[in-house]
């Protein structure tokens, strides 16, 4: 088989996925350009602030058959796990209508599971692959995640999901009251029921490893330039230029890996999808006193805790209100309560100067899938983005896919049901 032809390619985005799609094009051979207003791995991005979880079981799309049934609470409850600010509402509703529609029947949730599944199965070991590519093994774990439940009720609550996952391929452990409490004797009494899924792994600092892998890019010959990209140049049929504020960057091929700021790309390529900002936050908690042992979500109060390299991190929830509203750092207040209501022993030491909060924007689309493919009118440009609560995670696989689409090579998994045209 001959080599794919070289080309010079432009990444749009240089967050988790636009990154590792950098140094797979480059280890594919083509030349690469990444553009970028803002640090690799810099605050801004919103794979900074992951939870950090490499969760390849994540395969369950946000919304849920019933849910409609919700919509009430979240306008009213601005705290609650999911939040939907009023001013917003008229802006957000096609979108929500649409991510409530796609979660009607389990056969449909099922069928987001079963493609999910191809894009995460192995990405705990893909990711501690790169890591130590970029010289940095050590913030890539792979020792497994906890999710803990209030009882066993609780977790029959959540019984269809658990099935779901089973069905495509998840293992877990569970455990007991006893059990959990000799895991996390930390952990407030009040979780009697856990499950392990060991097959789940964990970045210890997503901006480092971000970062690190940017420098990467870099060492094998990407050049990036920190402007925004604005839109797109054809002659002929055929892509020539990524237009930026600071003027064109010739090019044959380009990666809209921009996240949640990539609808106005695709806009501009004649293909509006229907991409959403899932605003989440994180409160971090410096030199912590106690926390878990293994990386934990607690059911009731949909958050992730862990130690990442600058302290213990809780992060979790959604609020919708889109991008350029400010923050509201009551929910983060409310992250704070929940950590200290899971370890109690850190009631009375989470003062401020030692708690640092954050705001990002989850990219998401509203089937729970993200969108990898080429655009609509031209396959000299190739969307990645939309990939919600899974980007770290999900960045490993995507990254290769988008290297073998600019190399013209049949994708590794079945890329129909991530099709950004499922939309258009």
């Amino acid at each position: 088989m001959s080599a794919p032809t070289a080309r010079h390619v432009v990444v749009i985005g240089s967050g988790a996925v636009g990154t590792v799609s950098a140094v797979e094009c480059l280890r594919a051979g083509h030349r690469v350009t990444v553009i970028d207003p803002g640090q690799p791995g810099g605050e801004q991005a919103s794979s900074y602030g992951n939870a950090g979880w490499l969760s390849s079981h994540s395969v369950i799309p946000p919304a849920e058959p019933g849910m409609w049934k919700k919509v009430p609470s979240f306008l009213l409850d601005p705290l609650g796990p999911l939040a939907i600010r009023w001013s917003y509402l008229p802006k957000v509703m096609p979108w929500l209508i649409r991510f409530l529609m796609e979660a009607r029947t389990t056969a449909r949730i099922e069928r987001t599971a079963r493609a999910m599944r191809t894009l995460l199965v192995d990405a705990p070991k893909l990711h501690a692959s790169l890591a130590a590519e970029a010289g940095v093994p050590q913030l890539i774990e792979r020792r497994g995640v906890l999710h803990v439940y209030p009882d066993r009720a609780a977790f029959e609550g959540d019984a269809r999901s658990w099935a779901i996952r089973r069905a495509v391929g998840v293992e877990w452990l569970e455990l007991s009251a006893e059990e959990l409490r000799q895991r996390e004797p930390e952990l407030h009494p009040r979780y009697t029921f856990g499950l392990v899924v060991e097959e789940a792994g964990h970045c210890r600092d997503p901006g480092s490893y971000v970062a690190a892998l940017s420098r990467l890019a870099c060492e094998r010959g990407a050049t990036y330039v920190r402007t925004r990209a604005t839109g797109f140049r054809h002659e002929g049929g055929r892509l020539v230029a990524v237009t930026t504020e600071q003027g064109e960057i010739a090019c044959d091929r380009a990666v809209v890996a921009a996240g949640a700021r990539s609808r106005t790309l695709t806009a501009a390529l004649g293909d509006p999808l229907p991409l959403e900002s899932e605003r989440g936050y994180h409160v971090m908690l410096t030199d912590p006193e106690t926390g878990p042992r293994t990386p934990v979500m607690a059911s009731d109060a949909k958050m992730i805790v862990n130690f990442m390299n600058g302290g213990l991190r809780a992060a979790g929830q959604v609020e919708f209100a889109g991008l350029a509203a400010a923050p509201n750092w009551k929910r983060a207040d409310i992250l704070r309560e929940h950590l200290i209501s899971m370890f109690p022993r850190l009631a009375g030491t989470v003062s401020a100067d030692r708690l640092r909060v954050w705001l990002g924007h989850r990219p998401s689309m509203p089937d729970g899938r993200p969108c990898i493919g080429p655009a609509r009118k031209t396959t000299d440009v190739i969307y990645a983005f939309g990939h919600g609560h899974v980007g770290l995670v999900g960045s490993a696989r995507t990254g290769r896919l988008v290297a073998q689409l600019v190399s013209g090579q049949a994708p590794e998994i079945p890329l129909a049901p991530f099709d950004p045209r499922r939309f258009l």
